[in-house]
């Protein structure tokens, strides 16, 4: 982890500097997932059984759990871990539910009423990543505000062999439908159906490069499925000041590190000395770590920023816009109106980013690689449709014709004029 200054960099190396590392692909991956998509698309569970076996070393041809099978891996899991998933359950639950959307309804004109309404996405797709880190929290985050939000159709797709944990989580959400498929050859089953894996409007969930390409594809074609965000590696940005413990800072770094290889992580600090303290914080605690080979291929390109003022450090984070922001200073809250672009903001000392990441009760299905410019964090907001009604009445029409005939006049779309003007004329030979 390599420590600069800021004001020593010169335009273009604070640009470079604040890059993510490319993802290296020569088109191949792209390439391989196309054709996975039009397999499975075209041939179905054919398809989508040899990938699996070729993949994923699925050793038969039941990929759907039946209830006994739920049955048993819920009873297998043991009953602290089912405390402690239910803990997180709770606060998910409890702030998601408080995001319930009610309906707007406004007069702009006298006759003229305007109504905003929401109803839940008919089916959705939840994606849960398993192999080395069976993400057991992700579960929580994708199938609770689905819950909540009432779709009438949820599915879940994780890989061979689909932790126990993970069956658990689902059914504490009510989600009954588990595939055990994973990879691209699962975004594509969810985008497009197949005889066993029914089609969805919309797929939630991170994933390898190989997911995340999935659902780039699918979501571009119109016979396939929306998808809940671009996403890249993991990554967490800490902004410190000389009144931040190194000890939580490095492990807040390495918690993020630990994701893969192709994590990043920056800290951004106003005491020159500070880095160096850190980074021998992150050279000791990384020894205790059992992905410790993982979190230091990531640390080989994460970088320290000493910034002249918390007030750059701010401005530099904007820049970069993290998926998760850590602000570990005497006064962290005094600096939440500066920060604009991040996925979650942590804190204080004492919120490390696994609070989020498993039972604050926020979502930790976050924008990276520099997304959270414009993309927000995964809410209830996600499993909703939008939608307008409005209404006019004689008097309303009456008030508004003069407006939309000028309007579509100037537009030179007749059509549009006409269905007011029959309208107006027919009101006033009425009169």
């Amino acid at each position: 982890m390599k420590i600069v200054s800021w004001k020593d960099l010169n335009e273009q190396e604070r640009v470079d500097i604040l890059t993510r590392p490319a993802t290296a692909d020569d088109g191949s991956k792209a390439k391989l997932v196309a054709d996975i998509i039009s397999n499975i698309r075209n041939r179905g569970d054919e398809a989508l059984l040899e990938y699996s076996r070729k993949f994923d070393r699925l050793e038969s041809d039941h990929i759907k759990l039946t209830a006994d099978e739920i049955k048993s891996a819920c009873d297998r899991v043991d009953s602290e871990l089912k405390t402690a998933l239910k803990n997180a359950y709770d606060n998910i639950s409890m702030f998601h539910r408080a995001q319930k959307p009610a309906p707007v309804v406004v007069s702009t004109r006298p006759g003229v009423t305007c109504e905003l309404h929401t109803h839940p996405i008919d089916s959705v797709g939840l994606y849960v990543p398993g192999g080395s880190a069976p993400l057991v929290s992700t579960v929580l985050m994708l199938a609770v505000p689905a819950q909540i939000a009432e779709c009438p159709k949820v599915i879940l797709c994780s890989p061979p062999p689909v932790s126990d944990a993970i069956v658990y989580a689902a059914t504490l959400c009510g989600v009954n439908d588990i595939y055990t498929v994973g990879g691209a050859q699962a975004i594509a089953a969810m985008a497009y159906g197949t005889e066993t894996v029914p089609k969805v409007n919309k797929i939630f969930g991170p994933g390898n490069s190989f997911v995340t390409e999935a659902k780039k594809q699918v979501s571009a074609d119109f016979r396939g499925a929306a998808i809940d965000m671009p996403a890249g590696p993991s990554e967490v940005l800490v902004i410190a000041d000389e009144s931040a413990n190194p000890a939580f800072a490095a492990s807040d770094l390495l918690s993020q590190a630990e994701h893969g290889p192709d994590s990043q992580v920056v800290l951004l600090s106003t005491n020159p000395n500070y880095g160096n303290e850190v980074i021998a914080e992150v050279e000791k605690q990384v020894q205790q770590l059992s992905r410790k080979d993982i979190a230091n291929r990531a640390l080989e390109k994460s970088i320290a920023i000493v910034c002249e003022s918390l007030e750059e450090a701010c401005a530099i984070s904007n820049i970069y816009a993290p998926e998760h922001l850590i602000v570990e200073t005497r006064e962290p809250r005094a600096l939440l109106p500066y920060l604009r672009n991040a996925g979650s903001i942590f804190i204080g000392g004492w919120t490390p980013e696994s609070v989020g990441d498993y039972a604050s009760g926020t979502n930790h299905t976050l924008p990276t690689y520099g997304y959270a410019k414009t993309c927000s964090s995964l809410g209830l907001a996600d499993y909703l449709r939008r939608y307008t009604v409005q209404e006019a009445t004689t008097e309303g029409l009456t008030n508004l014709s003069r407006t939309v005939e000028l309007m579509a006049d100037a537009e030179g779309l007749t059509a549009h004029k006409r269905a007011v003007t029959i309208r107006m004329d027919i009101l006033n030979g009425a009169k």
